[in-house]
């Protein structure tokens, strides 16, 4: 094996180094594991926006639609803010004495909080993967400082200097730095795509909000004549 193998390299780095690189890799871990989950709550909320739509433009009684979501119990995503918004619309207009202008106010308020709520649980842990991909470089900058730093104090102690001398702990140095890369890339790449999806899917909450609110209105309207 080289005599600069990365393990053995490691093993005989200096005590804050060697943190430095549990902490990066323990870092590295927490950013994988957030990764895999929100990769796998993202698709699940937007396969069932997808289902949803289709059910919603495919019903002709939203109010049977309403009670088939609300029979399965706790919602999330789309399902939740239709079922937040027809259960208001319902309940004001139960009270018989309410203008179409406050129904449609109402389901809209019910719609855009609930609306709110999944935007947190989608958005829920990005600003860790935003921690993890801003601060490794830098986390693993420090190692690498204080590895070269290390290194050239140990020249104090020889009487010549040479390569062979100075090479392994420049060697351990950098790997904290790549490290530190190590974990950065992969937080700061997957942070930016799941920025972007939550985007997106903000985007199509908005757009469900007004087409439902327009069919709300109608609905109002005729109750009204």
């Amino acid at each position: 094996m080289n005599d600069l193998s990365i393990l053995r390299l490691i093993l005989e780095a200096t005590l804050i180094v060697q943190l430095v690189m549990l902490l990066l890799v323990g870092a590295s871990v927490f950013s994988w594991s957030v990764i895999f989950r929100k990769r796998s709550i993202l698709a699940t909320i937007k396969a069932d926006l997808e289902r949803f739509e289709s059910e919603f433009w495919a019903s002709g009684d939203l109010g049977a639609l309403y009670r088939g979501i609300d029979s399965r119990g706790a919602s999330r995503g789309i399902e939740s803010i239709f079922r937040a918004g027809f259960r208001e619309f319902a309940r004001l207009k139960q009270q018989g004495n309410n203008p179409s202008d406050t129904l449609l106010e109402g389901a809209r308020r019910a719609m855009k909080a609930q609306q709110i709520k999944e935007m947190e649980h989608m958005e829920h842990s990005l600003s860790a993967l935003a921690t993890v991909g801003s601060t490794s470089p830098y986390v693993g900058l420090f190692g690498t400082v204080w590895g070269i730093m290390h290194a050239f104090i140990g020249l104090g102690s020889v009487q010549q200097a040479s390569l062979q001398t100075v090479a392994p702990g420049i060697a351990e140095a950098l790997i904290a730095t790549a490290m530190g890369l190590f974990a950065a890339i992969p937080a700061v790449i997957a942070y930016n795509r799941f920025a972007d999806q939550v985007w997106r899917l903000e985007m199509r909450f908005d757009a469900f909000i007004e087409e439902f609110s327009t069919i709300l209105q109608r609905h109002a309207s005729r109750g009204e004549h």
